[in-house]
């Protein structure tokens, strides 16, 4: 323990004991710090929010480039907090990991997703829902007990998108639980490959079919030099490994029609469409609006073929 923390603890013992010898009953000081007392009361806050239903689930739907057809969907958690409003999932999520929430609400997450699926399949929409799995979970037997149940249970067809720094924690663990949801039907996905610490060692042990390509490099990927490069031998390196490839943040048709002459797989982001709620996403389904965008790309992507190819 730090020095100033050793001595912060005598004096707030000694002030205890003049209180407690003053008032003739225990006394307790709480030695938390305020940012640990944030996290808590956040915590406390998020299962409230699960026990009353206060979150909901938007969904960003993906589109398969060469196929030209929606097949899967991302699931982002969103809070309607019931003094502050609607909140993202940034402002919650790093608390209901360090307050130790964060098994209850992924799997109150799975459970909608697996509701909605059932939704969208009776509308005959048939997608894959991705859903963000915190590290940390990857190692919690109980939790992993408790998804293969409920995938299982409901023949609910999932994904689960994981970082690679969460597989660095406990790999061992983390693998063979990776292993034990794709055994079930369920998809691993890379995310946010690129942004941390990308590892050939540990990319070729997970049993992952999908790598997505973190959108820091797909919005500057016509506007770089350097970028397009990486991104380019990402996807043949994917390939190689026998994923398929997603480009998150795609806002620009450039970056579709660059993407699509690279060969990447899927796409995601707001030129395809915000993240929704599931009945926008529904009338976005129904109405193909994913075949307005492929149109309106066509122009860039003839003419970036040409460069690309000659380049």
């Amino acid at each position: 323990m730090p020095q100033t923390d050793e001595l912060r603890l005598v004096e707030e013992a000694e002030a205890a004991l003049v209180e407690a010898r003053s008032a003739h009953s225990p006394v307790r000081h709480d030695l938390v710090g305020p940012e640990a007392r944030d996290i808590r009361r956040v915590a406390d806050e998020l299962r409230t929010a699960i026990a009353e239903d206060q979150l909901l689930l938007a969904y960003q739907p993906k589109i398969h480039v060469r196929r030209q057809e929606i097949s899967s969907a991302e699931a982002l958690v969103r809070w309607h907090h019931p003094e502050r409003g609607l909140v993202l999932p940034g402002d919650f999520i790093g608390a209901a990991e360090d307050g130790e929430v964060i098994d209850l609400l992924t799997l109150w997450t799975i459970r909608r997703a697996i509701d909605d699926q059932r939704t969208l399949l009776a509308a005959g929409h048939d997608l894959r829902i991705f859903i963000n799995i915190s590290g940390q979970l990857l190692a919690d037997q109980a939790f992993v007990d408790a998804t293969c149940r409920l995938v299982a249970e409901a023949d609910a067809k999932l994904g689960f998108e994981v970082t690679e720094t969460s597989v660095i924690r406990d790999p061992e663990s983390a693998i063979a639980n990776l292993q034990r949801f794709a055994d079930i039907g369920i998809i691993v996905a890379i995310d946010d490959y690129g942004a941390g610490l990308s590892s050939l060692a540990y990319l070729k042990q997970l049993p992952a079919r999908e790598l997505k390509i973190d959108k820091l490099f797909v919005t500057q990927l016509t506007s770089s030099n350097r970028d397009p490069l990486i991104v380019r031998s990402t996807i043949d390196l994917a390939h190689a490994l026998e994923m398929e490839v997603v480009a998150e943040g795609v806002e620009t048709h450039a970056a579709l029609a660059l993407l699509t002459v690279m060969g990447c797989d899927m796409v995601q982001g707001f030129l395809i469409s915000r993240p929704v709620a599931l009945p926008a996403l529904m009338a976005f389904l129904e109405e193909d609006q994913h075949h307005h965008v492929s149109r309106d790309s066509r122009a860039s992507f003839n003419g970036l073929a040409t460069a690309w190819k000659r380049g």
